[in-house]
């Protein structure tokens, strides 16, 4: 019997009527003739709550309980759907991370998943039964301890559940109709994509698109699991991402797929870093050391007076006090004179993977970027993608530019948010 594991994000389970509906759409499946696993984030904006109630009642919690509050929010999401389940007559147990077998690092709040033991998973499957699991979470290899896989890591649980079952496919469900070319609340005329390769749709995860988990599609990529982004508030087709586009349709296929844009991004800048082998080396250290992800590096020319070089660069916009804080501790070590911090900045990409073939690209993207009235403060390339740094309130007028310039704009609205939140 094939087999579909499916994921609902927290707006597609936000309240009781939105549960029947998902429990309505998982019997229809198993009506189908499928097997049905079934992953599920937390309730509306649960996570959310849980973090800032645990903020009001320490400055600093620990992340063990942290990991152990905020898991909270799936398993109520999980028993609820398994009872919505019951009630349409089918059976349906619900597992949370670690009884589904999903074995994880150590590391609180951000763990990555090591290896997934479905044995429980298999043998209710067996017997006849709907599987619920609990995403986001999963259990230490080493402390035994529960773990989060970090935001949007339910996508990443349904996807190595998938792969560690054997899936036929895997459905992300959302509130929105699939992945479009760019943001709906930005750009309301964008167009829904039907087919996107895992390559592309990686730049787009990693560029800001909220709509994937950037792991989860490392996760379907690694193991060819054709994923399916739809909406659970409509019955529209959603968008496939694959691992690559069938000849007929590449043919049809645009220069560019789509233009993302990422608001928590934060800028530092080294001031006056000596011109000498291995500088460079020592501070991005300190921040692998940190375990800090880098995103643009931008290193100025030395001067010739001082012998000294700025280096600019990009960090997730949540880690930007701990990244300050890693610096600091080597300032004397490699004696750049001062940092520079700006979190009021944005990251604009373009991506496509027509860009290969296709000359002129990056001239258009600029004159566009520039004709929305907008500074470009760093750049960085890839094969398929280009990335821009400018000001957080220049953000909308640039993606809208963008999109505009290489006519991605649909013929009629079809961006519809039925939730608020895209996951």
């Amino acid at each position: 019997m094939a087999l579909i594991v499916q994921k609902y994000g927290g707006s597609s389970v936000g309240d009781a009527e939105a549960i029947k509906r998902v429990a309505q759409r998982i019997v229809a499946q198993k009506k189908a003739g499928y097997d049905v696993v079934v992953v599920v984030s937390a309730m509306g904006d649960t996570t959310d709550e849980l973090f800032d109630l645990a903020e009001q009642v320490s400055p600093l919690p620990p992340g063990r309980e942290m990991d152990m509050l905020v898991t909270a929010g799936e398993r109520i999401s999980m028993a609820l759907v398994a009872m919505a389940i019951g009630n349409l007559g089918y059976e349906a147990r619900s597992f949370t991370g670690s009884q589904a077998g999903v074995i994880t690092t150590a590391s609180h709040g951000n763990a990555k998943i090591i290896d997934v033991t479905p044995g429980r998973i298999q043998e209710a499957l067996d017997e006849g039964s709907i599987c619920i699991v609990a995403g986001f979470q999963g259990v230490s290899q080493d402390s035994k301890d529960i773990t989060t896989l970090g935001r949007g890591g339910s996508d990443t649980t349904a996807v190595a559940l998938a792969a560690a079952l054997d899936a036929d496919a895997c459905e992300i469900y959302s509130d929105v109709d699939g992945v479009f070319t760019a943001d709906p609340r930005i750009v309301p005329s964008a167009r829904r994509i039907p087919t996107v390769t895992y390559e592309e749709m990686l730049e787009l995860a990693a560029c800001g698109t909220k709509i994937l988990h950037l792991r989860c599609v490392e996760y379907a990529r690694r193991y060819n699991i054709p994923l399916h982004v739809r909406s659970s508030f409509s019955q529209k087709p959603g968008t496939w991402v694959v691992a690559q586009v069938e000849e007929s349709q590449d043919m049809e296929q645009p220069i560019i797929s789509g233009v993302a844009h990422d608001r928590s991004e934060a800028k530092i800048t080294v001031v006056g870093v000596p011109d000498q082998v291995g500088q460079a080396s020592a501070i991005f250290s300190a921040l692998s050391d940190a375990e800090i992800n880098i995103d643009m590096i931008v290193q100025n020319v030395s001067a010739a007076s001082t012998a000294r070089t700025d280096i600019s660069f990009t960090v997730p916009g949540a880690y930007g006090q701990q990244a300050l804080a890693a610096l600091k501790k080597v300032q004397e070590k490699v004696g750049f004179e001062s940092l520079r911090y700006d979190d009021q900045v944005g990251k604009v990409s373009l991506v496509g993977a027509g860009m290969r073939s296709y000359p002129g690209v990056t001239a258009r993207f600029f004159e566009a970027v520039a004709g929305s009235g907008t500074n470009i403060e760093m750049i960085s390339t890839s094969e398929i993608r280009i990335s821009v740094i400018v000001e957080q309130d220049q953000i909308d007028a640039a993606v809208a530019a963008a999109h505009s310039e290489f006519q991605l704009d649909a013929d009629q609205i079809e961006a519809v948010v039925y939730g608020g939140t895209g996951r």
